[in-house]
């Protein structure tokens, strides 16, 4: 067995779900596709996008003594329908990543113990990067074999579908590399169909000044009120475009249990997510990716969904916020308990 073979068996005795390897150099039409991206000021306020673009765009500049990038998918597969819990406007939808703990803690772990083991078996150096750093995991992805990015931008894997998150190793030494994956879309456009904002100006295009995940997460201070009407009770990320790719017929469920969702998360009653303080959230969140957000803008993203409920039991508890010291708050505050207000208002002119 050969050092790339090798790597691969280790990957999985790590308890990776793919790996694959590729060279640095292999993404080269990524500088252009990044720039088209900030030109048209699709990145909002991530600002660290444009900062770092020409690392990210590319990764042989990042480190440029790397020959090889071993790029590793870790499988975290629902076992539930995360579109289910959108029928039930009283209850908070998150995205399935984040409804355990946070996967960055978890694959460094994993791939730290595979840099470890290469460097024993074979010497070279190594650098080991998840989601944190200006590297295009995606592309690298897809210049690997690991999978494709599908019109909707996220990797999809013929093997386990979307629910995967990335991870790579980039090392000096020379490794086999895989030959690349090719694009399985087809006419199919479930994913840009499905997405409740209209993020997608076209396939394999996002906008994400309106994708869910971003305002959710990346967003800060007020979100504009017509996407906040759409955003319905997404309180962290958005799982529909993934979640209606036919490839996850294929998915299975994540093995590892780090990855299985907690029950107070699953579906968790928005009335009590909004009555959150500081202390309250950072301890209910401890470990979750959730707590980088912040309380503030968590329950302004609670709030917005409480809006979108209509439910007018809920009037009351955006009312007690409409005071709260973070002004975003409380306008979102404010403008939940006028929408419920219309609501009851509506519902009363009609006799019900």
């Amino acid at each position: 067995m050969d050092l790339t073979e090798q790597v691969k068996a280790q990957a999985m005795a790590e308890g990776f779900s793919a790996c694959r390897i590729c060279r640095p150099w292999d993404v080269p039409e990524v500088p252009e596709r990044l720039q088209a991206f900030l030109d048209a000021g699709y990145h909002g306020q991530m600002g660290w996008l444009a900062e770092r673009a020409h690392w990210r765009g590319a990764p042989q500049v990042l480190w440029p003594e790397a020959r090889s990038v071993i790029v590793l998918a870790e499988n975290y597969g629902p076992e539930h329908d995360p579109l289910e819990v959108l029928q039930h406007p009283e209850q908070a939808a998150i995205s399935v990543y984040a409804q355990n703990r946070d996967y960055h803690d978890v694959v460094k772990k994993r791939l730290k113990r595979l840099a470890r083991w290469l460097i024993a078996e074979a010497g070279g150096g190594v650098k080991v990067f998840v989601d944190t750093a200006p590297v295009p995991e995606k592309p690298l992805g897809q210049a690997a074999g690991l999978g494709w990015q599908g019109k909707h931008t996220n990797l999809v894997s013929r093997d386990l579908g979307s629910w995967f998150f990335i991870g790579s190793v980039f090392t000096t030494l020379d490794l086999t590399p895989d030959a690349a994956e090719v694009d399985h879309c087809g006419s199919c456009r479930a994913c840009l169909d499905v997405c409740p904002t209209d993020a997608f100006p076209g396939p394999y295009r996002l906008d994400a000044r309106r994708c869910i995940s971003y305002l959710t997460i990346e967003h800060h201070g007020p979100v504009d009120e017509d996407l906040r009407a759409l955003m319905g009770n997404r309180i962290y990320g958005c799982d529909d475009c993934l979640a209606v790719c036919p490839w996850n017929k294929f998915a299975s469920r994540a093995a590892e249990v780090k990855y299985h969702a907690r029950e107070d998360l699953l579906a968790p009653d928005l009335a009590e997510l909004a009555q959150l303080d500081d202390t309250a959230f950072r301890a209910r969140f401890s470990g979750s990716p959730i707590k980088r957000i912040g309380r503030n803008r968590f329950v302004r993203n609670v709030l917005y969904a409480i809006s979108n409920s209509g439910s007018p039991r809920l009037r009351s508890v955006a009312q007690a916020l409409v005071d709260d010291p973070d002004e975003t708050v409380a306008d979102a505050a404010r403008w939940a308990a006028m929408r419920l207000a219309d609501v009851a208002n509506a519902r009363a002119g009609a006799g019900d």
